[in-house]
């Protein structure tokens, strides 16, 4: 099997496929100006557009590694992510508050999925 790779700079790739396996980086919003429910929906639109980009989809979620600046928007976050897929495809999860790589972004999520 091959590494694909793709959207990649020196750093770091948006997405790394071995396999069916589909790997994303850490996507944050694109603004960071909302509030936490802003910015996750900002987030899960970046990880869909993604995901097609690579014809695999959100029923897809293997795993999901959420990173919340503070655990009092954890409520908040999940009104969110809980409508944002049905419940049979949930994937496992982790949640965990982080200090984040700039102050304004409240959520990072990092996915794994299959095709």
């Amino acid at each position: 099997m091959q590494v694909k790779r793709h959207q990649s700079n020196q750093r770091m790739s948006q997405i790394v496929e071995f396999g069916e396996t589909i790997y994303l980086s850490g996507q944050v919003p694109k603004d960071t100006s909302g509030n936490i429910q802003q910015q996750t929906a900002s987030v899960l639109e970046k990880i869909e557009g993604l995901l097609a980009s690579v014809n695999s989809s959100k029923e897809n979620l293997l795993s999901a590694t959420i990173y919340l600046k503070a655990m009092d928007d954890f409520s908040d976050f999940n009104k969110i992510w809980d409508g944002w897929f049905q419940e049979a495809n949930a994937p496992v999860r982790t949640c965990v508050e982080a200090r984040l790589a700039r102050p304004q972004v409240l959520v990072e999520i990092t996915i794994i999925a299959t095709r």
